[in-house]
């Protein structure tokens, strides 16, 4: 299929950001029913109900609890030249772009709140979806276009689930944007991994005999304290956390049992695997030195976000014509950020994972309001968080429709591809250049 078309055309342009601004108060409807309704992920009946109805009702065939995931979902829609195609035999002249939308809330004590704006997350995957499809339909072109809705990215990530089952095989692209108090489109976003560690000893009375016990909450704390001083050791790209989650029910006994929580993250594949391993030394050396045994539940493993250059450089052409100011390139790069489960699909299919500032419209940082805060439970509800939403959305789609209908681009984003993520190897440690000035710039991308 060769075609020299393009979301450039004013046509095409203009049909893709009227059809967004022609849903805005519906769109701002489902964002504030998500927001208003907080669900954990796998638990997101809610926002699955919404999100599915909403876009069955505007022509996409909805698979519902998509995967075996009873809260992920795939919206398909084939525009009618490539149906056309697809029955003359020539399938393969029709390519696909895929859109995310997420809508897992996070967890304060004993509420939830969308405290990373994913009720922002799920419209804009709506949005992008419907602004592409509109435009295929209204000029004759051909594509296909998949929706896929994505639980529980803030725990143990429903896209390496939806991974797992072929989800987003034989995509040409796919694309999500997040809510940050910045304009990121080059952010070098980290891999994360997780664990739970459970120290078991040997209960005693803490006053008549404590050295008949086995001090559990000691090994959680050498664990606590060991990570700390690895901290020093670790590359300035790394990350290192850790929260006591159970130390013990009552003073006057030694504490039989032990819990923490533990996160790691990098910037490279390569560099994962080594703090993972001084992570793991770190746990077991803890049990080895009180006595202790040790079980370890791993809980997530995010690859970091390869950044295809032809899609992003494309988004951050067409998101500047609708008003966005970036911050140089450089600058970009250096910010720090967070971890997500699009990390694992950009490794299986070309995709980008820009974030977009929802406290200002002006191009700066602003950071008085910081993701995973109370204060972002509230800007996510904001008037200006849904008209950024929607300008990132305009990007998105645009961004698809050219990877559908101009072979050039469509080419150039699978070699970018290739030569990132080499089969049997991540092709990422120029990532860790990217990311060494990051110290102290404060607010930046946010997600995981």
């Amino acid at each position: 299929m060769t075609n020299t078309v393009s979301a450039r055309d004013p046509k095409i342009a203009n049909d893709v950001k009227q059809a967004i601004d022609s849903e805005t108060a519906s769109l701002r409807e489902v964002s504030l029913q998500i927001h208003s309704n907080p669900e954990l992920g796998y638990e997101e009946v809610f926002a699955h109900k919404i999100l599915t109805d909403y876009i069955e009702e505007r022509g996409f065939t909805v698979t519902r609890h998509a995967y075996d995931l009873k809260t992920a979902f795939v919206a398909e829609y084939v525009s009618p030249a490539a149906k056309a195609l697809i029955a003359d035999g020539h399938e393969d002249q029709v390519r696909t772009v895929g859109f995310i939308s997420e809508y897992d809330a996070l967890p304060f004590g004993d509420a939830r709140g969308h405290a990373c704006g994913h009720n922002l997350i799920a419209i804009v995957g709506l949005a992008s979806a419907l602004g592409a499809k509109v435009a295929l339909e209204k000029n004759n072109l051909v594509g296909r276009i998949k929706l896929f809705g994505t639980p529980a990215e803030e725990t143990t990530g429903g896209k390496i689930d939806m991974i797992n089952k072929g989800a987003f095989d034989g995509l040409d692209a796919c694309m999500m944007s997040h809510p940050a108090p910045a304009d990121v489109v080059y952010c070098t976003i980290l891999s994360v991994g997780g664990m739970t560690v459970e120290y078991f000893g040997k209960a005693s009375h803490a006053s008549a005999s404590p050295w008949e016990g086995v001090n559990a909450l000691d090994a959680m704390v050498h664990a606590y304290n060991g990570l700390a001083l690895v901290r020093q050791q670790t590359a300035p790209t790394s990350r290192i956390h850790c929260v006591i989650t159970n130390g013990g029910a009552a003073a006057n006994i030694i504490p039989d049992y032990a819990s923490g929580k533990i996160m790691y993250r990098a910037t490279s594949s390569d560099d994962h695997t080594k703090v993972h391993d001084a992570v793991m030394k770190v746990v077991n050396a803890a049990a080895e030195a009180t006595g202790c045994t040790v079980k370890i539940t791993k809980e997530m493993e995010y690859q970091p976000v390869p950044i295809n250059e032809q899609l992003a450089s494309r988004y951050a052409s067409y998101t500047t014509d609708l008003g966005v100011k970036y911050l140089p390139r450089a600058v970009q790069e250096t910010l720090p950020s967070g971890s997500t489960d699009m990390g694992n699909v950009a490794h299986v299919v070309p995709g980008i994972h820009p974030v977009y500032n929802i406290v200002g419209l002006n191009g700066e940082i602003d950071r008085s309001v910081s993701n995973h805060s109370f204060g972002f439970v509230a800007q996510a509800k904001a008037e200006v968080a849904h008209e950024a939403s929607l300008r990132s959305a305009k990007g998105l789609a645009l961004t698809g429709i050219d990877v559908l209908i101009e072979e050039g681009f469509a080419a150039s984003i699978k070699e970018s591809f290739e030569q990132q993520v080499p089969k049997g190897g991540s092709g990422l440690s120029s990532l860790e250049q990217k990311f060494k000035a990051m110290a102290g710039i404060g607010a930046g991308c946010g997600c995981h």
